[in-house]
């Protein structure tokens, strides 16, 4: 039943064609006190609507919502806790899938706790989306999509029959299966409403309760960091933790600083030639400058009318990637024509147009600006065609100058002599060789390009044109392409632009996220050989939002992002050390030169094919049994009742061992005493270097492990696929095979020292040598700890390993996060200090108080750090807990146990 207070008086009803609905009305609440409301940037008005709609005197006060109007005076200076309910949860199976572990391990351990495991149950609507299982290993054979699929359920069937007894098990709980695309496109496509609504008991005036539907904004959070695509629609969401999204599912808000918010002003449109992809390239790298973490993105300005929907979330998607919390467009008449034309109902269309009207959240160019609390600008006709490398996203580099940029990271980044830029070297039994900047993998992925038709189609004009032309591929890069949907695939199959695409070798390997999370699949054997005998820096080119190191393939250390034409373009020409603004991509059938230019579609083209390939049936076709699945999904067998019954000699799915022993009253936390060091680390390490990801090596001990279980390497699949064993995903924490331990100088890969006896061993092994000592343990770190994606594993396999506290320069927003969840201690340093500053070595002990005694939120801490020869020196840390609500986690030994006590008292 609604619970509103509703101080402001603001409920009101709002008629759309013959329904009725109610809304709690801004314009309302500033008339009955919230003055200025409509001055806020578009995005805070939805959290304030959020904050009016479940106010409630306890969580949501009369004074957090007036904090709202106040951060006017302040831009957003503001140090308010505020409560925040999304109206739902966006999954993907890679941490859709230890998200439900944890879920029946909950259902478990309620039953432990004599109190009923229905309760254990999702109280918003959850969708999780199988779409980060699928491999490239087949490739540039019409049978690739077949094999690939074949092979995806051939390695999960455990998975997947767990998540169909989930959707069974669960209420509120969809799967969308396998095959049918990337969730932040499907939630563009199809889940994203733009208004929510929901039927309600409510008590009226006369004080009887009586059911009413009542509107409101489409919030929710999501267990991707790109959650924040669907901004791009005006869905205010962002990416959480696995931990965070299961608390959000059992009806915990979250809590939240309001927050910043940096205007983006864009003005111009894009020029003939550029696309959206430089355009989201530029503004990453412009943020990044900027220093936007932490904090929301809005953008404004008469720009905005001239870039599509798919162009709006082409740059929401990577708000991850220029550091912000979202990037945020609000509604107007192009949002309306998105949802007409992607198939949402009229009566949905009519609703959002009328609400986001009568809220003062509709866009026209006649809208006042809001207040920021900072803003740049950027003109649209400024960009210039790019690609970002070759380890980061933010490193953007014109195209033109990108063989240039190469040379430079060869003997930068790579430490390479300038003479290996010309060095090459034959390919056993094949007939042509490589060298330093050969591009071995050209890929057509990731949601952030994918869900745009404006490059997809580029990209096969692009390939059109090259065909005419005679140009091939060639013969060391292997090509894929995996849409972010079945519809971008009806499209380019309905263009007729998918054969050319096909003929060279851009044929369909899967519906999901492939290149970009590490799902490229092996390399051809010849040529991984080539690359790894020569120490060779091979490329891979993808139009994907993550380039980190050793992401994309182990045999590929320099990763480019690029637009899917230029991915096209990089595959025909097959080096970085091609100038392709000024050099031939290759020749014709007569042997004449062709250039980039002479194959570059133009825009009129690209939007004549778009306006007549994507249409509205084509949404509702492929949307219309979205939940169904192929024969595959269909012929899985589901078993299993209210609690799952766990299977002991399974590799992929296991009782996680957060609630043994739990009480129901948590004990007090103690201070940190005489911890080792696990780890010394520099800055900008990833969630991708702690959180097991990628090929799991037959050597490392998360294959030894299956070994002993009797997995033949062959059938290791991938970290992300075993997620819902513990045991793995330990055993492959920080073993990321390009992170630097400088307790281990010179030394790449997941290796540490045990003190005291100074031995080198895998981390795992460490880490459980010191648990069997009682040894508690601490990792130090530099800036931008824990940035990427949002890989609950990366605090969970923390925990697991007997981390007590993580002490960093500074923290990426969501592994921050995400370790408080798990009950670690996340500290930073003080302003210029850091553990080189301190001159630490690895063998030092640390003990930190304060713990134990009325910890608050960002209190200053003192650790004792002790050095081998017997000095102690005391150093100030900061307590990055950093809010009330994440205290009483951290209290309770993690998110999860707060929950499941506050569910089984109740």
């Amino acid at each position: 039943m609604s619970v509103s207070l509703d101080s402001f008086n603001c409920r009101k009803k709002l008629k759309v064609g013959a329904k009725t609905y109610y809304y709690y009305s801004l314009k309302d609440a500033e008339k009955n006190g919230l003055k200025g409301a409509g001055s806020l940037p578009f995005s805070l008005k939805v959290l304030l609507e959020n904050l009016l709609r479940f106010e409630d005197g306890r969580t949501v006060t009369k004074e957090d919502i007036l904090a709202t109007v106040e951060w006017l005076a302040t831009k957003g200076k503001s140090e308010r806790e505020i409560a925040f309910r999304p109206a739902r949860v966006l999954m993907q199976d890679f941490t859709g899938v230890p998200a439900v572990v944890d879920l029946a391990a909950m259902r478990d351990a309620m039953k432990s706790l004599g109190a009923d495991p229905r309760k254990i149950n999702p109280l918003v609507p959850v969708d999780l989306v199988i779409d980060h299982s699928v491999i490239v290993d087949e490739f540039g054979t019409p049978k690739a999509l077949k094999q690939n699929v074949a092979l995806e359920y051939a390695r999960n069937g455990e998975r997947y029959n767990f998540l169909r007894w989930g959707q069974k098990a669960f209420e509120n709980f969809r799967v969308v299966p396998p095959g049918t695309g990337i969730c932040h496109q499907v939630n563009l496509e199809y889940l994203a409403q733009t208004v929510w609504t929901k039927r309600e008991r409510v008590r009226n005036a006369k004080g009887r309760i009586e059911v009413q539907e009542t509107a409101y904004p489409d919030t929710l959070v999501g267990t991707d960091s790109h959650t924040t695509m669907v901004n791009g629609m005006a869905v205010l969401g962002w990416g959480v933790g696995g931990i965070e999204a299961e608390a959000a599912m059992l009806g915990q808000p979250i809590s939240m600083l309001i927050p910043e918010v940096v205007g983006f002003k864009l003005t111009g449109r894009i020029r003939e030639g550029v696309t959206a992809t430089d355009v989201v390239l530029t503004v990453t790298q412009m943020l990044r400058k900027k220093g936007v973490v932490g904090k929301f993105v809005e953008f404004f300005g008469p720009g905005l009318g001239a870039l599509t929907l798919a162009d709006r979330a082409t740059i929401a998607n990577m708000a991850p990637e220029y550091g912000a919390t979202c990037g945020f467009f609000p509604v107007d008449a192009e949002t309306l024509d998105f949802l007409k034309t992607s198939g949402r109902q009229p009566g949905r269309v009519a609703l959002v147009e009328k609400f986001a009207k009568a809220q003062g959240m509709f866009r026209t160019r006649a809208t006042p600006d809001p207040v920021f609390t900072d803003t740049l600008e950027l003109d649209l006709s400024t960009v210039q065609p790019s690609i970002a490398g070759p380890k980061r996203p933010q490193d953007r580099v014109l195209l033109a100058e990108a063989s240039k940029g190469f040379a430079e990271a060869l003997a930068g980044e790579f430490k390479k002599p300038a003479a290996d830029l010309t060095k090459r070297f034959p390919v056993e039994g094949k007939n042509f060789d490589l060298g330093n900047g050969d591009v071995v993998i050209a890929a057509i992925t990731s949601c952030t390009n994918t869900s745009n038709p404006g490059v997809m189609i580029a990209a096969g004009l692009l390939a059109r044109n090259a065909v005419a032309a005679g140009l091939t591929v060639k013969p060391w890069v292997k090509t894929s392409l995996a849409p972010g949907s079945q519809v971008v695939a009806e499209y380019l199959a309905k263009s007729g632009l998918q054969k050319s695409l096909d003929k060279l070798g851009f044929n369909l390997v899967g519906f999901g996220c492939t290149t970009c999370i590490g799902n490229s699949g092996p390399l051809p054997s010849e040529v991984s050989k080539a690359i790894n005998d020569n120490d060779l820096v091979a490329a891979a080119v993808l139009s994907g939002n993550r380039n980190f190191e050793g992401r994309v393939n182990p045999d590929v250390r320099a990763n480019y992002l690029a637009s899917p034409p230029l991915v096209v373009a990089y595959a025909l020409a097959g080096s970085l050390q091609v100038d392709l603004a000024k050099e031939p991509i290759g020749v014709d059938k007569k042997g004449k030169p062709v250039y980039l230019k002479d194959i570059w579609p133009s825009s009129k083209e690209v939007d004549d094919t778009i306006r007549k390939t994507v249409t509205k049936a084509l949404f509702k076709a492929k949307y219309a049994d979205v939940f169904k699945g192929d024969a595959n999904w269909r012929k899985i067998k589901v078993e299993g009742g209210l609690t799952y019954g766990w299977d002991n000699s399974s590799t992929y799915v296991q009782n996680p061992p957060y609630f043994d022993g739990m009480k129901a009253e948590p004990k007090p936390i103690e201070d940190i005493k005489g911890a080792r060091i696990l780890g010394l680390f520099l800055d900008s390490i990833t969630t991708d270097h702690i959180s097991p990801a990628g090929s799991i090596k037959a050597a490392s001990p998360a294959g030894k492990y299956l070994i002993a279980n009797k997995v033949e390497p062959a059938d290791f699949n991938q970290y992300g696929t075993r997620r819902g064993n513990h045991e793995v995903m330990m055993r492959g924490t920080f073993a990321n095979i390009r992170i630097k331990n400088q307790m281990v100088p010179g030394v790449e890969g997941g290796v540490t020292i045990h003190y005291p006896d100074g031995k080198q061993m895998p981390i795992y092994d460490a880490a459980m040598k010191y648990k069997k000592e009682k040894t508690p343990l601490v990792v130090f770190a530099g800036k931008e700890y824990g940035t990427g994606s949002s890989r609950d594993w990366a605090a969970k396999g923390t925990t697991l390993l007997g981390v007590r506290a993580v002490i960093a320069q500074s923290f990426e927003r969501i592994h921050r996060s995400n370790l408080v969840g798990m009950g670690v201690m996340p500290l930073v340093f003080q302003e210029g200090e850091s553990w080189q500053t301190l001159g630490l070595k690895g063998d030092e002990t640390v003990s930190i108080k304060g713990l134990s005694a009325g910890l608050k939120p960002r209190q200053t801490l003192e650790a004792e750090i002790t050095s081998a020869d017997g000095k102690t020196r005391t150093v100030k840390l900061i307590c990055r807990i950093d809010t009330l609500d994440e205290l009483e986690y951290f209290n309770n030994g993690g998110i999860m146990q707060y929950v499941l006590r506050g569910l089984a008292a109740a």
